[in-house]
């Protein structure tokens, strides 16, 4: 079983931020499997397709997603590699994907907040490519932005390669998956 953790902040104020990237591909997703988010026994909605994959969206706010993380790997029995983190990257150009299996929180605090309620590093995440031509520092506040309208097409289509990168974490794993979308 395999768990996706899409990062973002709960609430209609920031549902169409670049910051909630991660919750867009989830709910992708659940459109495709045709599975909804319901309520979990923490803090977070959790979509389900039993035996094959799981789909969480912590409530905790971005930079406190660790708390809800550690939580979904306590009550569903999950360790770090088994739990993927899909996650906004400033730094990256606009629907560009990159998979890792480990790294660290390259200043995304979301991701740090992981990293250290799980104490470790070795937690695999796919990152979608947020950056544009506009003035992205401090990222605190372009993170917070919707994209404008030209960039809002190139990202729709990004987050439905980014749901085709899942799909290939599912069925041929994550190293093939990773040699395949970093190429």
């Amino acid at each position: 079983m395999i768990a996706f953790v899409g990062l973002g902040n709960p609430g209609v104020k920031y549902a169409d931020t670049k910051h909630n990237a991660g919750f867009w591909i989830l709910d992708e997703m659940a459109n495709r499997y045709k599975i909804s988010f319901k309520p979990g026994k923490g803090d977070y909605v959790v979509a389900s397709k039993p035996n094959k994959f799981l789909l969480f969206k912590p409530t905790t706010g971005m930079n406190n997603s660790g708390q809800a993380v550690q939580d979904i790997s306590d009550s569903w029995n999950l360790i770090a590699k088994e739990i993927c983190i899909i996650l906004d990257d400033v730094d990256l150009p606009l629907g560009s994907l990159r998979i890792k299996p480990k790294g660290g929180d390259g200043s995304h605090r979301g991701l740090e907040s992981i990293i250290y309620s799980l104490n470790t590093n070795l937690i695999p995440r796919l990152r979608f490519g947020i950056g544009t031509d506009e003035k992205m520092r401090p990222a605190e506040n372009y993170v917070l932005k919707p994209f404008n309208n030209k960039d809002q097409k190139i990202s729709k289509e990004a987050v439905k390669r980014a749901a085709d990168a899942l799909d290939g974490i599912l069925f041929n794993g994550l190293e093939k998956t990773m040699n395949t979308v970093n190429s």
